[in-house]
C-alpha cells in the first residue's frame, strides 16, 4: 500500500474522560498514561486506519482526532458485528456516561442493550440489521436515551423498579431479585449493588450483559468489579454475586464500561466464582473514577 495514504497525524485530545472505549476498539494504537488515552504508536496499514476511525466514531466527548481533518462519515463502521448475532453499536453517549451498547439478534428481531448516543439517523442505521423489539437497561446510568429509542423503534423499554425513576415511562418493569425470562432465551437476574437496580442480562447461555457490575480488566486479565465505584453498596453486591453466581452460565462478558471477553462456559463460570469470592472480602471505598484498573 501506498505511504502517502496512512495516516499518521492521529492525536488524542486532552478532554479525554479515560472511559476506556477507544482502547477497547484500538488496542495497542491508543493506551493510557496518567489517567487518560493516549497514541501509543500511528496506524501503519489501511486496516489500522480504519480502527482509528472506528474508536473516533466511538468516543463520546470525540477525543480521537486527526489533525485538520473532519472524521469521514462513509468510514463508520458501526453497528460492528462482533459474531454472527452480537453488534457493537458504537456512538457512545456522553449523557450515558460514555457506556458502550449492543444489539442482539433474536428469532423475531434485535434487542439493544443500554443506549449508544440518539439521532433518528443512527436509529435508521441500526434498524436496517432488522426490527428492534427491545431496549434492555442494565441500570439507570445508562438509561440516558432509552425513551426516546424506544418511541423511536416502536419498542419495548424494560428496567428494574430500583431505577425506574430514570426510564419512568418503561412499558415493562421487573421486580424482586429473582431470574426473570423477558423472552425465549433471554434471563434477567437482578444484581443489586452497583444500583438499586442493576441487572444482568443473559442470552442463550452465551451472551451476558453486565452494565457496570463487573468487567474483564486488561491489567488483571480477569472479571473485576468497580470497587471505587459502587454507588449503592459493595457489600450488597458480594451477596448479589454470591446469590447469583451459581446460576449462571456465559461465554460472552460484554460490559457497558471495561472490557469485553470470550472464554469457554467452564471457564467463565470458574472465574465468576472466584470474582464472588474476592468481592465478599472487599470493603466500602470512596468514589474514585481514577483508582480504575481497566
Amino acid at each position: 500500500m501506498n505511504a502517502e495514504h496512512v495516516s499518521t497525524d492521529w492525536q488524542v485530545q486532552r478532554r479525554c474522560t479515560n472511559c476506556d472505549v477507544a482502547r477497547q476498539v484500538a488496542p495497542g494504537l491508543i493506551g493510557e498514561r496518567n489517567g487518560r488515552s493516549v497514541m501509543l504508536r500511528q496506524p501503519e496499514n489501511e486496516a489500522e486506519v480504519q480502527v482509528m476511525n472506528a474508536a473516533a466514531q466511538a468516543c463520546h466527548v470525540g477525543a480521537i482526532q486527526r489533525i485538520g481533518a473532519r472524521l469521514d462519515p462513509a468510514a463508520d463502521p458501526y453497528p460492528m458485528a462482533m459474531d454472527d448475532k452480537l453488534y457493537f453499536c458504537g456512538h457512545n453517549s456522553p449523557t450515558a456516561g460514555g457506556a458502550n451498547a449492543f444489539l442482539l439478534r433474536r428469532p423475531d428481531g434485535l434487542m439493544m442493550i443500554d443506549t449508544p448516543l440518539f439521532s433518528n439517523a443512527l436509529a435508521a442505521r441500526y434498524e436496517k440489521l432488522g426490527p428492534i423489539t427491545d431496549v434492555l437497561l442494565t441500570h439507570r446510568d445508562h438509561a440516558a436515551h432509552a425513551e426516546q429509542y424506544a418511541e423511536r423503534l416502536g419498542a419495548r423499554l424494560w428496567i428494574h423498579e430500583g431505577d425506574l425513576d430514570s426510564a419512568p415511562s418503561a412499558d415493562q418493569v421487573m421486580r424482586g431479585t429473582e431470574p426473570i425470562e423477558i423472552a425465549d432465551g433471554v434471563v434477567a437476574y437482578p444484581l443489586y449493588g452497583h444500583t438499586e437496580g442493576s441487572v444482568l442480562f443473559v442470552a442463550d447461555d452465551t451472551y451476558c450483559f453486565t452494565g457496570d457490575s463487573f468487567y474483564w480488566c486488561r491489567t488483571t486479565e480477569d472479571i473485576e468489579v468497580f470497587e471505587h465505584v459502587t454507588w449503592l453498596s459493595i457489600r450488597d453486591l458480594a451477596a448479589s454475586l454470591q446469590a447469583t453466581v451459581p446460576r449462571l452460565k456465559f461465554e460472552w462478558l460484554l460490559a457497558g464500561h471495561g472490557d469485553r471477553k470470550r472464554l469457554p462456559a467452564e471457564e467463565m463460570a470458574r472465574r465468576m466464582q472466584d470474582l464472588a469470592d474476592r468481592t465478599s472480602r472487599l470493603v466500602p471505598r470512596v468514589v474514585e473514577f481514577a483508582a480504575t484498573r481497566w
